[in-house]
């Protein structure tokens, strides 16, 4: 009864805001408010339609990052995602008030329509070899999730247009896999790989041509460090870098969340969690 009232204030707040389920551009939200409002959204079928097994599993495992990427970017008005995929970020971020592009090499629009559906501007781009189709000092944020891990070629030219598009003061997001996780020393340990399935991406995998190079973007092609992350950021000229190892909440309901136990004791340490997220700036 008190978590429904609680979401029931954050909407009736919203509403007052801005005349509809969404905050104005420079939102005064906490995180904590942002993920109450986001599972309103949701059971309201306003981030995707409700049923869909992939969005719904993306949802519970994603929606906290998601939350402090909104947070974060709370004064942000215009944000750019690269590397959209299913674009439920980006579904969030549209309600909440900001404006959204997005950036992927597949068609996610007529893979994901209820998504994107939103005003969501999106730009077919393989940002390894394509400039960002956009002038510079374009976007107040510029936002890369679990992206970075798939390029097959060197990560630096795809940043340094991420800056380039960036306003000055801008803010980057990046989330990317953390390659000295406990799930990865645990699986080393047990004599096992760390990425995708070894016969399947790595040995008959073909690559996909474009452009005169190839690209391998179906596996994990070079898990980060923190000290990895920290280096590529600085070397496409950010500064005012913030890495941080990433808790590993999913949100969870009913029985479910008797495993967030066993996830809190595994996010004990901080650099075995299994994700790293930072922000910068230009």
């Amino acid at each position: 009864m008190g978590t429904e009232l609680a979401r029931s204030n954050v909407v009736h707040q919203v509403a007052e805001t801005s005349g509809k389920v969404g905050l104005s551009v420079v939102h005064p939200a906490s995180k904590q408010e942002l993920l109450r409002l986001a599972v309103v959204l949701r059971n309201a079928g306003r981030l995707f339609c409700r049923g869909n097994p992939e969005l719904e599993d993306v949802f519970k495992g994603s929606i906290d990052r998601f939350s402090e990427i909104a947070w974060t970017l709370r004064d942000a008005h215009r944000v750019l995602d690269v590397g959209a995929g299913h674009g439920l970020l980006l579904a969030f971020l549209t309600e909440i008030g900001h404006e959204c592009h997005a950036l992927d090499v597949a068609d996610q629009p007529k893979a994901h329509p209820d998504t994107y559906n939103k005003g969501v501007v999106f730009h077919s781009c393989n940002v390894e070899a394509d400039p960002i189709p956009y002038p510079d000092d374009t976007f107040d944020a510029v936002v890369c999730c679990q992206v970075l891990e798939h390029f097959t070629h060197s990560h630096l030219p795809a940043m340094k247009e991420i800056r380039r598009v960036l306003r000055p003061g801008g803010i980057v997001e990046v989330d990317v896999p953390n390659a000295a996780s406990f799930r990865n020393r645990s699986r080393m340990l047990r004599g096992k790989h760390i990425t995708y399935d070894y016969e399947e991406h790595y040995l008959y995998a073909q690559p996909i041509l474009y452009k005169g190079m190839s690209f391998f973007p179906r596996r994990h092609n070079r898990e980060f460090t923190r000290e990895d992350l920290n280096i590529l950021l600085r070397a496409a000229g950010f500064r005012d870098i913030d890495v941080r190892f990433l808790k590993s909440r999913r949100f969870r309901e009913g029985m479910e969340r008797i495993k967030v136990i066993g996830t809190a004791i595994k996010d004990l340490v901080p650099s075995l969690r299994k994700s790293l997220i930072a922000f910068a700036y230009k």
